[in-house]
């Protein structure tokens, strides 16, 4: 892909122009978000959608999130907009929130992985937002990488990842929010939480004055279609295998550091506790922040560090089991699958 670069808070509406007309004409444009870089093509465009799937190696029944610069633009992607869309639209869009309702006819099947129902959303980044104004399509975006490996936090991710697609990256910067958005499904009589994300369970039930669901139905076979992205088993995984280990327990980790070396692994440890451990200088060790905010914006950055590196196995500190915490743990428990 061609790397484009763009002031991330002023970018400029000549390059911006060139990445709409690409995105017009069925090319492949590589943007920032909040939460990730995505993938985008033309959502009305069912050969341009479709390269997005070739291009990642996603499978038909993985759907994709579709990026619009508004409220009235994702009205027109969906056949209904109920007041908990209106409820929840008005709180936190711009933002890492996608909500999942009756899709148009104009969008083509392959964008719901062949289901009723799509993903839609406005991005909080000036370079997505002034992208899909310039475009005047909706995009389809999921995250600008190959099918299940890490989440994209930069434009060199995407450029490393990609390397033999044909298209545009837009270098915008790193992400701030550095995972994906939550994902609610409002077509059912409860709102239903298909993946937790940027914003909280507790912000959204705050809003909306009810309860949610917090898990929708499983699927029925490992190649149904899912509502959501980011619902497959496996998935944000880098190449190395991940090896969880207790929230602040520095004698268990040292023993699974040691269980592993035994075995011949070079190894890498993400913390958010800073333990007073001897470690001898083959491991690589990166410390995030204790704060769930902060662990998750450099979380994918740090494990893509990690995927540039000799090591063979990595070893994650558990985070802890509040529900602040729930979007990372998924993310986590998803790559050491």
């Amino acid at each position: 892909m061609r790397l484009s670069p763009v002031d991330p808070t002023n970018p400029d509406p000549a390059v911006i122009a060139a990445a709409a007309a690409e995105l017009r004409a069925g090319g492949l444009v590589a943007f920032p978000t909040e939460t990730v870089y995505g993938l985008g093509a033309n959502a009305l465009d069912a050969d341009a959608v479709a390269r997005i799937y070739a291009a990642k190696g996603r499978p038909s029944y993985n759907p994709v999130i579709v990026h619009v610069p508004h409220t009235d633009a994702a009205r027109s992607v969906v056949t209904t907009w109920p007041a908990t869309a209106a409820a929840l639209s008005a709180a936190f869009w711009p933002g890492p929130l996608t909500i999942v309702l009756p899709k148009s006819a104009d969008v083509p099947d392959s964008v719901s992985a062949g289901l009723p129902l799509i993903g839609v959303r406005v991005p909080a980044h000036p370079v997505a937002l002034a992208l899909l104004r310039a475009a005047q399509i909706p995009v389809a975006a999921p995250s600008a990488n190959k099918s299940n490996q890490l989440s994209p936090t930069s434009a060199e991710h995407v450029a490393r990842a990609l390397a033999d697609v044909e298209g545009l990256i837009l270098d915008g910067g790193p992400c701030t929010v550095g995972i994906e958005s939550t994902v609610v499904d409002l077509s059912t009589d409860v709102p239903t939480l298909l993946r937790p994300g940027g914003v909280s369970v507790a912000a959204l039930e705050s809003v909306l004055g009810i309860r949610m669901l917090l898990q929708g139905p499983p699927a029925e076979a490992a190649d149904a279609p899912r509502r959501s992205p980011g619902a497959l088993d496996r998935h944000y995984a880098p190449h190395a295998p991940i090896r969880m280990a207790p929230l602040g327990d520095p004698l268990a980790l040292a023993t699974t550091i040691d269980a592993l070396r035994a075995d011949g692994a070079v190894i890498g440890v993400i913390t958010h506790t800073v333990f007073d451990l001897p470690f001898r200088g083959d491991v690589v060790v990166r410390v995030l922040p204790p704060y769930a905010e902060g662990y998750a914006s450099q979380l994918f950055a740090a494990l893509h560090e990690l995927d540039v590196t000799p090591v063979t196995a990595i070893v994650v500190e558990a985070v802890p089991d509040f529900a602040i915490w729930d979007a990372v743990r998924d993310r986590l428990r998803r790559a050491a699958t």
